[in-house]
């Protein structure tokens, strides 16, 4: 399995955690505001039929390098100008050359410059205790968790409640039902369907649209689509399926411009427009 490789580039930022926790060096809880990430999902969309999560995303297995020319600060204020409802923020370092220090530089930013305090999602392979402990240290407002990587009901509670506990939010992401059925038994609320394959990397933008119709949300879930996300026609689709939003990152990062694609998207045009 792919995920298996990303678990494994993991393992020097795992080893660090420990001699941190070790020597009692473990970066101390954030203490600074983290805005609701479920209320930003859930709110009236501004702009388009569903609320986005604006992904700053610099590369990836399926792309390569997709955009290293902007940092994270300006993307940040472009998609708070654009009208994302959150930023997701890749800080996987080694495939998708992200860092977690991207969180706290893209809250300062928006910080000063007057935005409005957006909810920063984690996205990485997060599988054990002590990275979302060291997530925690930060300003993120939820962090990613994937069924996958955490195959037991009993540890993808633990780790989501252990988020819950320092005020973030987990959001626990499946790929078909057998996947969706351990995420409910875990107790996730937040369910974040990816439609990109594992194994072959390709996109199948109708597996996420069947998954919801076949097993609708229930009472007090919040359903994000994610991958190939690129129309606002796939946006639509989406919504009427029963999504509250979608997660968008390469799409809005390609061409260099992310705010002028998010409002493209968000308006009905295609992203890459000239």
């Amino acid at each position: 399995m792919r995920l298996e490789r990303f678990r494994a580039a993991k393992a020097a930022e795992l080893m660090a955690l420990r001699r941190a926790e070790a020597a009692g060096t473990l970066p101390r809880p954030w203490l600074g505001p983290r805005p609701d990430f479920a209320a930003a999902l859930t709110a009236r969309p501004n702009h388009g039929p569903l609320n986005v999560i604006a992904e700053y995303k610099r590369a990836s297995p399926s792309r390569g390098v997709i955009c290293e020319a902007l940092d994270v600060e300006a993307v940040a204020r472009q998609y708070a100008e654009a009208g994302a409802a959150a930023l997701s923020i890749l800080t996987e370092e080694e495939w998708f050359r992200g860092d977690l220090a991207f969180l706290a530089r893209a809250a300062r930013t928006l910080e000063e410059a007057g935005e409005p305090a957006l909810p920063l999602l984690r996205k990485d392979f997060i599988f054990d205790a002590l990275q979302v402990a060291a997530t925690a240290a930060t300003p993120a407002a939820a962090l990613l968790l994937i069924v996958r990587l955490t195959p037991e009901a009993r540890v993808l509670r633990a780790l989501r409640e252990q988020a819950e506990s320092f005020g973030m939010a987990a959001v626990v992401e499946v790929f078909d039902a057998a996947d969706l059925a351990l995420a409910r038994e875990s107790g996730a609320r937040i369910i974040q369907v990816n439609a990109r394959d594992l194994e072959s990397l390709k996109v199948d933008r109708e597996a996420p649209l069947a998954l919801i119709r076949e097993h609708p949300p229930l009472p007090g879930e919040v359903w994000i689509a994610a991958s190939g996300m690129d129309s606002f026609a796939h946006l639509a689709r989406a919504a009427e399926a029963g999504y509250r939003a979608a997660l968008v990152g390469t799409a809005l990062m390609a061409g260099g411009q992310p705010c002028a694609a998010l409002g493209r998207l968000l308006a009905g045009e295609a992203p890459h427009a000239n």
